[in-house]
């Protein structure tokens, strides 16, 4: 722990000296590239190789290692998010795409869906609402019926994609926590095409750029101070 009990870690980093750095430049302290709480030079051995282990001794988790890496070298700035996900799933032999849709962005969704299937790939897809359930049968409070009487049903969704044996599903800007619980359901790998900001049209980013100015706001705590 330091200043304020924050535990450092590389979301604390400046430098990203692992990025272009070696491992023993690391442990060695030689390079100014790593902070002094570097996760890198402190790493648990075991906990190293037993992830890079999982890397070349499953085949699936090699493969899609390789053929996203791939994706990046040759697409590199050039290709735009929805291209990059059809052609890793091009790469990957992939037949069946799967999309989990918010119903509020279901044009969207529409879009993606003629994209994928232009490059050939079969398509099925369920929007957020589907079995239209109300929210206050599974314990939602009422009040919450004032932005809508149906309740997200990402569950459903994963469950319904999982039956169509999708080869990979692609989330469309499914709401906090619903988009984890439909991961959490999902048989098939998932990937994210759009995350949802209805304030700032779906672009959340947006809001880190501007931390310092117009987004300052987000650095206050729930007493109202700022944090660090």
């Amino acid at each position: 722990m330091t200043k304020n009990n924050i535990e450092r870690s590389c979301v604390d980093c400046a430098t990203t000296g692992c990025d272009h750095c070696g491992l023993e430049e690391a442990f060695s302290g030689s390079s100014g590239a790593f902070p002094a709480f570097c996760k890198t030079a402190d790493l648990d051995p075991a906990i190293l190789e037993e992830a890079m282990r999982l890397y070349t001794e499953n085949e699936e988790n090699n493969r899609i290692t390789r053929m996203s890496a791939q994706v990046e070298y040759e697409n590199y700035c050039k290709m735009t998010r929805v291209e990059e996900i059809a052609e890793f799933a091009k790469k990957m032999g992939f037949k069946k795409l799967g999309i989990a849709t918010c119903v509020g962005l279901i044009t969207e969704a529409r879009a993606a869906a003629s994209i994928f299937r232009s490059h050939g790939f079969e398509v099925v897809g369920f929007g957020c609402k589907v079995g239209a359930q109300r929210k206050t049968s599974v314990g939602i409070d009422a009040v919450c019926e004032e932005v809508g009487p149906n309740m997200c049903n990402p569950i459903l969704q994963a469950k319904l994609l999982n039956a169509e044996k999708t080869d990979l599903n692609v989330v469309v800007g499914l709401c906090v926590g619903h988009d984890s619980l439909f991961y959490k359901y999902a048989d098939a790998l998932c990937t994210t095409l759009v995350t949802k900001d209805r304030v700032l049209g779906h672009n959340p980013v947006a809001a880190l750029y501007q931390i310092k100015t117009y987004y300052a706001k987000l650095l206050q705590n729930d007493n109202g101070n700022a944090e660090e």
